[in-house]
């Protein structure tokens, strides 16, 4: 039995993604890049690489793993590319896209080799939380003046326009894509291709998986263009749990469990949107279950159970993959999890651990 920490990735569930994914690529002739900001474990990327296109990324490193790991088709991205880093960083890439018309133009001569783009903002997103907002005001994420794209629309050959956020409502999605084509249609029909960015939650449940890709196709067709898509959460949502297990029980007003882990380390996420963790809901025995940090707040959450808890018992949290493990810290020097793969059939595979040497090895 593998030691607790560790996140276990389950093929099954991730295929049944992937089956999503091939669907709307051959109804909609759209490509699909996975988005290495929200998940980058390469160990399940040959099974992954079967039904994308490629990868996007947000920085060097991402970009490298992309190119080394998953292969196919390389979009590189950076909010701004420092002049130490865009040599490798054109030599890793298929398209570079960049943040600003100033990057663009600071950079030209460097990035002249391989397709360009850039970042278009449309000053609005389905973000209703203004951490994450890519239209917050004063944004610093693109450009959003016709006039200024403009004057270097042939220097590049394509846009992207991430705006969307965990968006389950399609009909959203089609009325702001709208808004988009009339706003900024003319700059569209001069390009090749427009990256319509990640945060399509196609792959949830009743999502009308069909309307999208005809959405996608009417897009693609009207410009002229070979639509992207980006997905991170939507590649590998609910495919991932992260095992835990029960250290101490107590009872302060609340029944409390204390497992060997950490939101703060483990699943940041969670303390950085105010969210609290999937935990099993089924039973009339209810515990707050907590981390192991010296956080106060370090907590997952509140779950029901069938039997009363006991020290030893493991407990899964659910939907462990999108913007966890590409977050894990060392924090407290709590132990890291490792990562496990279940396989089709049914055999759990450990693939990797960490130990002392890694957490005294990313200090000095």
């Amino acid at each position: 039995m593998i030691q607790t920490p560790f996140y276990l990735i389950d093929k099954a569930k991730l295929l049944r993604n992937m089956e999503i994914i091939d669907r709307l690529r051959a109804g909609s002739g759209a490509k699909a890049l996975l988005a290495l900001k929200c998940f980058a474990t390469w160990s399940v990327f040959d099974t992954m690489r079967e039904h994308m296109d490629g990868t996007t990324s947000s920085s060097l490193y991402e970009l490298r793993l992309g190119k080394e790991k998953f292969g196919k088709e390389t979009h590189a991205y950076s909010v701004a590319w420092a002049d130490h880093e865009i040599q490798e960083a054109v030599g890793y890439a298929d398209k570079i896209i960049f943040n600003s018309v100033g990057q663009l133009e600071r950079f030209d001569n460097q990035s002249s080799g391989i397709q360009r783009g850039l970042r278009l903002n449309p000053r609005f997103s389905t973000s209703g939380f203004d951490l994450a907002d890519p239209a917050r005001p004063f944004s610093r994420l693109g450009e959003w003046d016709p006039v200024r794209i403009e004057q270097v629309i042939d220097r590049i050959s394509g846009f992207m326009i991430h705006y969307n956020c965990e968006n389950r409502d399609f009909d959203l999605f089609d009325q702001q894509l709208g808004r988009i084509e009339a706003e900024f249609g003319p700059l569209l029909e001069k390009v090749k291709w427009v990256s319509l960015g990640g945060g399509i939650h196609f792959t949830g449940e009743g999502y009308p998986v069909d309307d999208l890709a005809a959405r996608l196709k009417a897009f693609s067709e009207k410009f002229g263009v070979q639509v992207y898509l980006e997905p991170g959460e939507a590649a590998i949502t609910n495919s991932t749990s992260l095992e835990v297990t029960v250290l101490d029980l107590l009872n302060n007003g609340k029944d409390l469990a204390i497992v060997d882990s950490s939101i703060e380390a483990h699943m940041l996420d969670l303390l950085i949107y105010r969210e609290k963790a999937k935990l099993p809901q089924s039973g009339d025995h209810e515990y707050q279950v907590c981390g192991k940090s010296c956080l106060a707040g370090d907590i997952f959450g509140d779950a029901r159970f069938e039997q009363p808890l006991s020290v030893g018992d493991r407990i899964s949290v659910a939907d462990a993959a999108g913007y966890t493990m590409v977050k894990k810290n060392w924090f407290n020097g709590v132990t890291m999890p490792s990562i496990a793969i279940k396989e089709l059939d049914g055999q759990i595979r450990l693939v990797r651990e960490f130990g002392y040497e890694d957490y005294a090895s990313s200090l000095s």
